[in-house]
C-alpha cells in the first residue's frame, strides 16, 4: 500500500509562499480565514513508516506525518502548499490526522497576509531540533 498518492486533497484557502520569519519559506493566507475552518488537506504520497525513517536519515527537510497502519504521508513528493505550514508553540491552526488524510483547520480568526503554523508536536527531531518560532510560550525545541 505504499506510494499512493492521497486521493482528492483540496486547499479550501489558498495560500501565498514567501520568505518566513519563523524558518525557510512560509504559507500565507491570501484571505482572511475564519474560525474552525477547514483550510485544506495535506497534499503527499502514502510510505510505509520504514520508507519513512529511511529517508528521515538521508534528508535533511522532509515533510513527514506519521499516519495509522504503520504509514506516514509523505508530503515532499506530490506536495501542495500547505507543507510550507512551519511549526510554531503559539499556532493558528491544527493538524488533523484521519485514516489516510492529513488536514489543516483554523484554530481562531487568521488575516489576510498571516503566517500559518501549526504546533507539530512531536517529532523525528525527539526534540532536540531549536525551535524559531519566537511566540511568547515558545517551547524551545522542536
Amino acid at each position: 500500500m505504499a506510494n499512493l498518492v492521497t486521493p482528492n486533497y483540496y486547499i479550501n484557502y489558498p495560500v501565498k509562499i514567501a520568505k518566513s520569519k519563523i524558518a525557510g519559506n512560509g504559507a500565507f493566507a491570501l484571505q482572511n480565514i475564519p474560525a474552525r475552518k477547514k483550510i485544506g488537506d495535506l497534499g503527499g504520497v502514502i510510505i510505509t513508516m520504514k520508507e519513512a525513517i529511511k529517508l528521515i536519515k538521508d534528508l535533511k527537510v522532509i515533510n513527514l506525518v506519521e499516519l495509522d497502519n504503520n504509514l506516514a504521508l509523505n508530503a515532499s513528493a506530490n506536495p501542495n502548499d500547505l507543507r510550507f505550514i512551519n511549526h510554531s508553540c503559539g499556532p493558528n491552526t491544527f493538524m488533523r490526522v484521519m485514516k489516510n488524510r492529513v488536514e489543516f483547520y483554523a484554530l481562531k480568526n487568521i488575516k489576510k497576509g498571516e503566517e500559518l503554523s501549526c504546533d507539530y508536536g512531536e517529532t523525528h527531531h525527539e526534540g532536540k531540533l531549536p525551535c524559531q518560532c519566537r511566540a511568547k510560550n515558545c517551547r524551545g525545541f522542536i
